[in-house]
């Protein structure tokens, strides 16, 4: 278990599924954490589990994201906030694509802006991005979802070449299909467990991964053990970015 005693962080999309696991990995390593996510009542929950703070915060308000997050002087971001709707890009409107963006992406550049500066100052700071396989090699029904986490890859890369001089690090985890309670969803569709059984085809390794095994990931990265990494792209995928 890697120890950040005396780190803060803060961790969007906190409240359920991947980001509560990370929550729970950061702190159990000793990081003060603050719980971001848009409905206060999972923040509450995960805060309270893990003796950190909860926030409800919308990443897409660019200007309620800097008067939170400014004050924090946190050490470690993991930009885990998004979701995803399935559509054909045949079928998608202007409204749909623009708030699909504005999450996956602006919400990513929103708390980056709001504690890069800060951790410029301290010359100092871990930045975790989390995106999605689908953003390296594509997703059927998911083009626009997928062209906004190939975004924060490449945002990614340059933030860590801009912030190396800063001893800032920015690296990007990129999830395969992860067992979460979205999932529960799927299950109860009437065809949920043949389209589970399809999810699990596409990784050579056969099998949904966990959210706890992307917070070990992520922790590993936000760790001194991993100073000497950045501009790197992680996918905890079960194999399905082999060749991409």
């Amino acid at each position: 278990m890697p120890d950040f005693s005396g780190r803060t962080a803060v961790v969007t999309g906190g409240g359920r599924g991947i980001g509560a696991s990370i929550c729970r990995e950061l702190a159990a390593g000793g990081a003060a954490v603050y719980v971001v996510d848009r409905d206060a009542e999972p923040a509450e929950a995960v805060a309270a589990e893990i003796g950190g703070k909860a926030l409800a915060l919308d990443v897409c308000d660019a200007d309620a994201v800097e008067a939170a997050l400014i004050p924090l002087n946190a050490d470690i971001l993991v930009n885990n906030a998004g979701f995803d709707e399935h559509c054909w890009f045949t079928d998608a409107t202007p409204a749909y694509w623009r708030r699909l963006i504005a999450v996956n992406l602006e919400g990513v550049f929103a708390c980056t802006h709001a504690v890069l500066k800060g951790m410029q100052e301290r010359s100092y700071g871990r930045l975790v991005h989390v995106s999605s396989e689908a953003g390296r090699i594509g997703s059927k029904g998911n083009a626009v979802y997928s062209a906004a986490k190939g975004g924060v890859i490449v945002f990614s890369k340059s933030i860590a070449l801009e912030n190396a001089r800063f001893a800032i690090t920015s690296n990007t985890i990129l999830p395969g299909p992860i067992d979460t309670p979205l999932l529960d969803q799927v299950r109860a569709h009437p065809k949920g467990e043949e389209m589970i059984a399809a999810m699990k085809k596409l990784t050579p390794l056969g099998r949904l991964g966990t959210p706890e095994e992307i917070a070990h990931a992520v922790a590993f990265l936000c760790s001194e053990q991993a100073a000497y990494i950045t501009g790197e792209t992680l996918g905890v995928s079960g194999g399905m970015g082999i060749g991409a």
